[in-house]
């Protein structure tokens, strides 16, 4: 018992599906929208899982801090200041081509983008070379991701950008694009510059959106005066504040050559070089048992770090203040900060209801194929039933020529055998009483009766030019015809909706998915629904008509048996009862004369034997009555096509319920987020 219950347990721990709870953050939010649409139900695409895992990374890096401005207003110098290094190149001409990302990592280092989504790592000293807009051989770099061991970027992560109004239109587009996905943006550009005419093109341009999470950086103070500073400052504050939150003066150079010398700073470069360099020579040492191959080296970066220490770093911080850059500092951290994770929150809420729009709206154009199909189902039916009633009104004028056609058959023969009925004088005795002395005496009587000169009648109807096989002949061709073109009708019904059907068929079974991130799968199967649109809507329309026809057939077959039978043989037991009935009446006649006559076989009798004989009520009532066997075909084929119609019907609708039940439940996901 225990054994089993053991075996239970793993049961259980490895199958049953197991509550996941989540939590209030952003990421527990993400995580919970993540695992519903990546139910199995949905049949999730690579794209769905990996758009959502980025929702995810996004909720995790720090929030991205946009530096741009038209070109040549220092966004390098500036961006080095604020990370205290003089990392990025700067320079008279632009130099910055591409996005740099500046994010956090244990170690400085390079890495390149390409558009092809190839990545490659390089050292920091080679940034230069990637970001020099007069190199050509740079086209094919989509970005580059600079990686520092600085503890700002643990928070936030700058986002250096060619600049508006660069030498290339791409690269303007691209910062464009940057500018309306980061969580905050400083606008840098020269006091002298600021307020032109060319820059507040520009503002109007591609700023008027982004004032809550906008600062402008007036670079390059040191080279005005207090009063022209603040004229500018209220000047820009006054004119374009609808673009900005703040603007602030700063000097970007005071700022760098102050804040890479203070001593925070230049002990974090003291501790990086000492431990690169242990690094280096710990892989040339590995078999040591001690670090004595280090002690040089850590007794220079002990003596370093004394000297930083006793530094006096007065100016530097004089200096740091008279930059302003701490003021940019407390605007990000005070300002910027709490609105960008707020917005980044909301812009994630707000992305992943899009992506359920998106799912929504893949759904929809699905479920519209069927929609399509459907009507195509319903619009045919009138059709459908009017061309098989048109079927009945033409085909059955053509059975009522073949009834006539028959009908003077039989006249034909019932007029030839009444001609062919001859008067013969014939004798009949009779006893005459007598009296006792001359007895009963027997007379004779002579008196006319009738015959039948059936081999006239077969050498007229049959054998001289064979009349009657000639009208057989050409009736049976007549019905043949008729069954060929009643067998061509029907299959014409099927071949007008297989038309419409088919026309639905070349529009969907390419169908494509608009977005990148809808299923995959269910594009697929949709496609695949419409390729065998012949195995799941029209076979059972087809098979049913081919089940009509081939009662048609066997009808035909029937009734041109019936027509093939011996008419010759018909003819001669018709004959042979009017000479039967002759005969009777002869000998009755014979009896008693004055009781009864010979008969004389009238034609109508005549018509009205051969028609019983050839089961004439069967034949009428096939071809000619109301409800003909065309008629009652017809009738079952109508009874038989509404029911697989609404059958089909049924199953389209089933195939569009199913969407809209996950249109239902994506609708619900959408509103839980």
């Amino acid at each position: 018992m225990k054994l089993l219950q053991q075996f239970i347990n793993e049961y259980k721990f490895a199958y049953e599906k197991k509550e996941v709870v989540y939590d209030d953050s952003i990421t527990g939010n993400i995580n919970r929208v993540k695992d519903l649409l990546l139910d199995d139900e949905f049949m999730p695409s690579v794209q769905l899982k990996s758009i959502l895992d980025k929702f995810n990374r996004k909720a995790r890096y720090p929030m991205e801090v946009a530096i741009t401005g038209q070109f040549s207003a220092g966004k390098s110098t500036f961006l080095n200041a604020l990370l205290s290094r003089n990392i990025l190149p700067t320079g008279i001409t632009p130099v910055t081509s591409k996005v740099n990302f500046i994010n956090y990592g244990e170690e400085y280092k390079l890495k390149i983008t390409y558009k092809s989504g190839a990545e490659e790592y390089h050292s920091i000293d080679a940034i230069a070379d990637f970001t020099d807009q007069r190199k050509d051989e740079l086209d094919d770099v989509k970005y580059l991701t600079l990686y520092a061991p600085m503890d700002i970027l643990k928070d936030i992560s700058f986002v250096d950008t060619p600049g508006l109004n660069s030498q290339s239109q791409n690269d303007t587009e691209t910062t464009r694009r940057v500018l309306r996905d980061v969580g905050g943006i400083i606008w840098l550009t020269l006091i002298d510059n600021a307020g032109k005419m060319s820059e507040a093109e520009v503002l109007e341009e591609y700023m008027q959106h982004f004032k809550n999470k906008s600062l402008c950086v007036l670079n390059q103070k040191d080279k005005f005066t207090d009063e022209q500073i603040s004229t500018t400052t209220n000047y820009i504050k006054n004119k374009f504040g609808k673009y900005f939150a703040e603007v602030i003066p700063i000097s970007a150079k005071q700022a760098l050559d102050s804040r890479q010398h203070q001593k925070s700073i230049l002990l974090e470069s003291a501790y990086e070089k000492i431990t690169n360099k242990f690094k280096s020579k710990l892989s040339e040492n590995l078999q040591v048992e001690s670090i004595e191959f280090f002690d040089k080296e850590f007794n220079d970066f002990k003596q370093e770090v004394s000297k930083i220490k006793i530094k006096d770093d007065t100016q530097d911080l004089k200096l740091v203040e008279d930059s302003n850059i701490n003021k940019v500092l407390e605007f990000i951290e005070n300002t910027i900060r709490p609105q960008a994770k707020e917005a980044k929150e909301f812009s994630i809420k707000n992305d992943l209801r899009g992506v359920c729009d998106i799912l929504i709206k893949e759904y929809e154009t699905i479920i519209g194929s069927y929609d399509s199909l459907e009507d195509i189902l319903k619009n045919t039916e009138s059709k459908v039933i009017n061309a098989f009633d048109e079927i009945h009104i033409k085909y059955s004028k053509d059975l009522y020529n073949i009834y006539n056609s028959l009908e003077n058959i039989m006249e034909k023969i019932a007029n030839e055998t009444f001609k062919n009925i001859k008067r013969v004088k014939s004798t009949r005795y009779q006893e005459k009483k007598g009296n006792f002395l001359t007895g009963n005496k027997i007379e004779k009587f002579e008196y006319e009766t009738y015959w039948i000169d059936s081999d006239n009648v077969y050498k007229n109807l049959f054998y001289d030019d064979q009349t009657i096989d000639k009208m057989f002949k050409r009736s049976i061709k007549m019905l043949k015809n008729n069954e060929l073109q009643t067998d061509e009708a029907f299959r014409e019904v099927y071949r007008k909706l297989e038309s419409e059907v088919h026309k639905w068929q070349e529009a969907y079974e390419k169908i494509r998915k608009h977005r990148e991130i809808a299923s995959d799968l269910e594009f697929s199967n949709t496609r695949h629904f419409a390729a065998k649109v012949h195995e799941n809507v029209l076979k059972d329309y087809q098979k049913a008509i081919l089940e009509n026809i081939s009662a048609l057939r066997k009808k035909f077959a029937y009734f041109n048996g019936a027509l093939s039978y011996s008419y010759i043989q018909t003819t001669q037991a018709t004959i042979a009862h009017f000479e039967q009935q002759i005969k009777e009446s002869e000998d009755l006649y014979k009896k008693e004369p004055t009781k009864f006559s010979v008969n004389h076989p009238r034609e109508d009798e005549i018509l009205t034997k051969l028609r019983a004989n050839f089961a004439f009520e069967k034949i009428e009532d096939f071809l000619t009555s109301k409800r003909n066997y065309l008629f009652k075909i017809i009738k079952y084929s109508k009874e038989q096509y509404l029911e697989i119609n609404e059958d089909r019907i049924k199953f389209v609708e089933s195939k569009k319920q199913n969407f809209k039940n996950k249109i239902d439940k994506l609708i619900e996901i959408k509103k839980s987020i």
